[in-house]
């Protein structure tokens, strides 16, 4: 009985889960933008080199973040990326605040 339906489940198509890969793009995506959204929510706060130099690294990462999500060090590479743009940000010690409070 078992075996009926795991092999149900496996012939239909649509049941198919989204590769690693497109997983892993979408998580890094959702991460990048929302340090993009909170640079525009504080520009006032950042230099105008500080934000021009973040707006453009992000847009070259998100440019770029599907085929740095394929590459074998992806998860290593992307992750160095986000702690680099946090450095500007700071956003995760402010996520980090909001969560202890």
């Amino acid at each position: 009985m078992m075996r009926n339906g795991i092999s149900n489940v496996l012939a239909t198509p649509h049941t198919q889960a989204p590769s690693a890969t497109s997983a892993l793009t979408d998580f890094y995506r959702e991460e990048f933008i929302k340090h993009q959204r909170y640079l525009q929510q504080n520009r006032e706060y950042y230099s105008a080199k500080v934000i021009i130099e973040a707006e453009a690294a992000l847009a070259h990462i998100l440019t770029r973040l599907e085929q740095l999500c394929c590459k074998d060090d992806a998860d290593a590479v992307v992750s160095r990326l986000l702690r680099q743009i946090d450095l500007v940000t700071r956003l995760s010690a402010q996520s980090d605040s909001r969560q202890a409070h």
